[in-house]
């Protein structure tokens, strides 16, 4: 077998080493060694799942775990602050912001002395092999560290502080780094631990903030994080629809005033009501000097008279729980440092763990952070196009993207604002095709404008084929008509589909049918937006253009769907924030570390219920229904949904009837019973999660959230797999004195071991050690708002969709006008690469990968770990006792 340490890749300048992940680890074979594992600098979420990966990882494989706790302020003082960490130690953490082990400066650190202290602590644990969680500064120190490692020992052998075994058996000292950092400001890695959500607290922000000044025609200012990175300014302006970003990378020209107070101006004429700018807290101008939060304010109030507020979130950002993708990014990264160290030789250099596409690697440790300084060092000189390239290719399609949208519209002599004439003269048309899933509007809104500045005109197709087939029937307005640029303001941060979306394929339709419209409205390419059906749908089309010369057009397909089955993608959109959805539920009952559902125990609801003789209201009862009122309305298209009223009532008269949870978990209302709030219950709970026959929706939930099995149709199970996980879960309950549970199941995963059987099974067999609750979540995964991720993914997918539609256009676009006629050499893969009786990819890259490692997560330490070397940006963790 080929060694992994020698499949390096070239990207960049940087040298990139193939994690572990795709290869075999047994359990017990790293038995004898031992490690730390401390986090340094600024906090940020996922550092817990981090942590608490590192620690189960290394227990996995027989490693004495330690945390270091406050940094390397407790590796300098020793004593207490150097604990052996337990399996049970780590449980209850991955949901929490923050850093559980602590984080401090320290002063002492820096001096040769403070690192003699430290070493002297860690050889006293026999600890040689160290997992620091920071920033490029506690890279650094760790760094160095390692390289004075040997002189340390010898002065500490010389005043005889250390015997001669000591000094033999730690002879060398092995360094693995991960990068915690809001700003995503390290090079070397695609994202950082916490900047996703740092992103989520900023997109909630600006959502918020938009109504109030729309409401009062007010523009806002808003500062957000970044001293010497633009990354979150950016991003966050690029999904919230910024009229205004001001970056360190990329200051803005000369008279970049007058132009600013003339954009606002002119989309005031326009009738928006609110104008919106972000700025990086480390923003200059392009001779270098500060440009503030506070100086744009003035400017706009003095120049344009507008009512104009700052906010300026400052540590808002770092704080809240983690999202899906940090706790998953945590987990990975956490288990692959584990492996890393254990692969390490005396000799073998500090390298950082790191996110490289959806694949985890590893990145020579200060190759990176002197890249990281050149980008400083470029914008010191000036260089500003230098330090937008040293950022990395994400980050320069994020700007490019964002300066090509944010545009008062399109240019004159390519279309009119309204999209009805443009140059080419030929037009592009868009629709949404299958269930909801958010992201799909930022898509549809990113499509738009970027065709209108190539000169096309944009159809929007209502309805999916009913609206191309039978609009004019059923719609009082025009089914198919062109979107202007002003049309998609404010939708990228809209869940569902605006256009209209039903779950049929083309066939169903009749192709010739469908063909006679598109020639009608003589459309010359087409995006398609959806889930499986579109997929269908547009693999319909292309096999039929030997019948149909409409369909011998350029035909693009955006995967969205909460089920990531659509095959060819590693993601859809949607997923993303239906996975946040189910973590955001999870979290909401006290004394627990989850509690998937919308209201409070079913114990304690008698308290809830407001049922008290003598009083109108009882303690509880405004929480009760707030909560239920935030699940309730996340079904996409009605602000309230059917059977909501039902539960308020049932929850009023403080009894829960025997087969209500079936009612209630029909219209999307999770009622699951949680333990007081000291934590005295011991509860087991199954949930069912949507995705038709797909598992990834359930297999990456339950990585985020702890779970201790999570069944999929992919995965076939029998009765003896449930019942080890009975046995599992009482032994667990029962000797660690975690209080929860849970299971996962898809909602196909099968047929005859469904999730009310389970349910009973799990509740007879654990009598006496836990009791168990059921729950379907229902439509609620699809609603709620885009996360940045869905947002930005969907905005530069319908970019690319659009570059790639008009190249072949004009590559086969005829001297009178007619298009080429195509071919169909892609269907047969493509036909080869799916299961369309369960609307399934025939290969699905995350099996390989989650399976194990949530099973290694949750103590089923009969497992031996294997994983794909193909990883997702999709990544998390715990929000159980796991």
């Amino acid at each position: 077998m080929e060694d992994h340490r020698e499949r390096l890749l070239r990207k960049d300048s940087i040298w990139i080493e193939t994690g572990r992940e795709g290869q075999e680890l047994d359990a017990g074979s790293a038995t004898g060694k031992s490690l730390g594992v401390f986090t340094s600098g600024g906090d940020s979420q996922g550092m817990n799942s981090a942590v608490r990966a590192v620690v189960r990882m290394g227990s996995f494989l027989g490693c004495k775990v330690y945390y270091i706790k406050e940094g390397y302020q407790g590796m300098v003082d020793g004593g207490d602050h150097i604990a052996e960490a337990s399996w049970a130690s780590s449980s209850g953490i991955m949901q929490k912001g923050g850093t559980v082990i602590g984080s401090a400066r320290c002063a002492d650190f820096r001096q040769r002395a403070g690192r003699l202290k430290a070493a002297k602590n860690l050889i006293d644990k026999n600890i040689t092999n160290l997992v620091v969680i920071g920033g490029d500064g506690s890279l650094t120190g760790a760094n160095l560290f390692r390289q004075e490692w040997n002189s340390l020992l010898d002065e500490l052998k010389a005043t005889d502080r250390i015997t001669d075994e000591q000094r033999k058996n730690c002879s060398h000292i092995n360094i693995v780094g991960m990068v915690g950092s809001i700003d995503n400001d390290f090079c070397g890695t695609d994202m950082t631990i916490g900047t996703d959500s740092a992103l989520h607290r900023i997109i909630e922000s600006v959502d918020s903030i938009s109504t109030t000044a729309s409401s009062h025609q007010r523009a806002f200012v808003l500062e957000v994080m970044g001293r010497h990175c633009g990354y979150l300014a950016l991003v966050a302006a690029l999904a919230t629809e910024a009229d205004w970003v001001l970056i360190p990378e990329c200051p803005p020209d000369h008279g970049w005033e007058k132009t600013l107070c003339k954009k606002l101006s002119a989309e005031r004429e326009m009738g928006l009501r609110l104008n919106i700018v972000i700025i990086a807290e480390g923003a200059i101008d392009i001779d270098g000097n500060p440009i503030t939060a506070n100086m744009v304010k003035d400017l706009i109030t003095n120049e344009l008279k507008y009512d104009t507020r700052v906010t300026v979130l400052g540590h808002v950002q770092r704080g809240g729980k983690p999202t899906a993708f940090d706790r998953i990014l945590g987990a990975r990264m956490g288990a692959e440092a584990v492996l890393a160290l254990m692969d390490a030789k005396p000799d073998t250099p500090a390298c950082v763990v790191s996110l490289d596409g959806n694949q985890t690697v590893r990145v020579p440790l200060m190759e990176c952070v002197e890249r990281t300084k050149s980008v400083q060092e470029a914008m010191n000189k000036k260089n500003f196009q230098e330090a937008v390239k040293l950022r990395g290719k994400s980050f320069q399609n994020n700007l490019a993207t964002y300066l090509r949208l944010s545009k008062l519209r399109p240019p004159k002599v390519m279309c009119d604002p309204t999209g009805q004439v443009c140059s080419s003269g030929k037009k592009l048309a868009v629709m949404n095709i299958g269930a909801p899933a958010c992201g799909a509007n930022a898509a549809v809104r990113s499509f738009v404008r970027f065709a209108l500045t190539k000169g096309y005109t944009v159809l929007g197709i209502h309805d999916s084929f009913d609206g191309l087939l039978y609009g004019d029937i059923l719609r009082a307005v025009e089914p198919v008509k062109p979107i202007g640029w002003t049309d998609v303001h404010g939708w990228t941060s809209q869940g569902g589909s605006l256009l209209g979306t039903k779950k049929c394929t083309a066939a169903r339709y009749g192709l010739d049918k469908v063909a006679e419209k598109l020639k009608e409205h003589d459309i010359s390419g087409l995006l398609i937006i959806g889930g499986f059906e579109a997929y269908h749908s547009a693999l319909q089309m292309a096999e039929a253009r030997s019948k149909y010369d409409a369909f011998c057009i350029p035909m693009v397909v955006i995967p969205c769907t909460i089920s990531n089955n659509v095959p060819g993608t590693d993601f859809s959109l949607g997923a993303d924030t239906a996975l946040n959805e189910i973590a955001d539920v999870s979290n909401n009952v006290p004394g627990t570390d989850f509690s998937l559902g919308a209201d409070r125990a079913l114990n304690e609801i008698a308290d809830v219920s407001n049922n008290v003789p003598g009083t109108d209201f009882s303690l509880g009862a405004d929480t009760a229904l707030n909560e239920i009122a935030d699940v309730s309305n996340n079904v996409p298209g009605t602000e309230f949904s059917l059977g909501a009223d039902t539960a308020l009532n049932e929850i009023v008269d403080g009894r829960l009837q025997k087969g209500e949870d079936k009612a209630l978990t029909k219209y999307s209302i999770s009622v699951i019973e949680s333990n007081n709030p000291t934590g005295t219950k011991r509860r087991v709970f199954i949930v069912e999660v949507m995705g038709g026959y797909c598992g990834y929706l359930a297999t990456m939930a339950g990585l985020a959230g702890g779970a201790d099995a999570a069944y999929i149709y992919e995965d076939p199970f029998n009765i003896t797999n449930l019942r080890d996980d009975v046995v599992h879960l009482k032994n667990k309950i029962i000797q660690l004195g975690v209080q929860r549970g849970l299971i996962l199941r898809n909602e196909n995963a099968n047929a005859n071991y469904t999730t009310d059987f389970i349910h009973q099974m799990f509740s007879e067999e654990g009598k006496g050690s836990f009791t168990c609750r059921k729950n379907v979540l229902g439509h609620m995964q699809q609603g709620g708002v885009p996360s940045p991720f869905d947002r930005n993914y969907g905005t530069k997918m319908a970019s690319k969709a659009v570059d790639y539609m008009i190249t072949k256009v004009e590559e086969n676009t005829t001297e009178d006008g007619k298009m080429k006629s195509c071919t169909k050499r892609f269907c047969k893969e493509l036909r080869g690469i799916t299961d369309f009786e369960k609307r399934l990819p025939k290969q699905q890259w995350w099996l390989a990968l989650v399976r194990p490692l949530l099973r290694i997560m949750t103590k089923h330490s009969n497992e031996t770990y294997r994983a794909d070397a193909i990883l997702s940006k999709v990544d998390f963790e715990d929000d159980d006792n796991a």
